[in-house]
């Protein structure tokens, strides 16, 4: 009955909301009940968690412009992978690229990746995980990523920014969590809850199933 479940799920938000940890939630949760996502996190420059450090260099030192083509580049393909799989998780994807592009790959270089939403599958979630300044400098100290991309100072800017491109993304289903004081478990089950509204009849039954 599981399996009958579509789950087309985009996770956005500024880098430390918990992007990665819900998506690896859903992964996880899906995989328990008998549902393989295909799962796709790399759209942060460099992709620190699949490519070999020589590999991250590389990207690190592109051009600006050819950094700019190489994500829209991404940003096409993987419109068609929502089309392709019924299960899949993204994670960033174009609305990062709408804040993180223009301000840290490619400045001066304007971009609009929205115009590609009216192609995606009308039942992809856009999930806006935020979290207040504090608590994302917090988690910067604790936890700090490899190549973290947004520094101290600019967290404040980049949350507005996340919430600007939200509020005018056309993506029909959309939700936001709040993570400032959420576990990763608590996380997945805010979500899974929070998501209800958003699923068509048949995916609403396989989830109470």
């Amino acid at each position: 009955m599981h399996k009958g479940e579509t789950m087309r799920v985009v996770v956005v938000g500024c880098e430390y909301t918990g992007v990665t940890t819900l998506i690896n939630g859903i992964y996880e949760w899906g995989k328990d009940r008998g549902i393989d996502h295909h799962l796709d996190d790399h759209f942060t420059i460099p992709d620190a968690y699949h490519l070999s450090l020589e590999e991250q260099t590389a990207m690190l030192e592109m051009l600006p412009a050819i950094k700019e083509r190489f994500q829209w580049f991404q940003i096409v393909y993987h419109v068609c992978l929502l089309h392709r799989f019924e299960h899949i998780l993204m994670g960033g994807f174009h609305i990062e690229e709408m804040v993180y592009g223009p301000k840290y790959y490619y400045p001066g270089i304007n971009i609009d990746v929205r115009e590609y939403e009216p192609e995606m599958p009308d039942d992809t979630i856009l999930v806006h995980l935020t979290a207040n300044a504090d608590a994302v400098r917090a988690r910067m100290e604790s936890d700090p990523h490899p190549h973290q991309l947004v520094p101290s100072a600019d967290v404040t800017e980049i949350l507005e920014r996340f919430e600007a491109e939200i509020r005018h993304s056309w993506t029909k289903h959309k939700l936001k969590i709040d993570t400032s004081d959420l576990t990763p478990e608590i996380l997945l089950d805010t979500f899974l809850e929070k998501s209800k509204p958003h699923l068509n009849k048949r995916d609403l039954l396989t989830r109470l199933g």
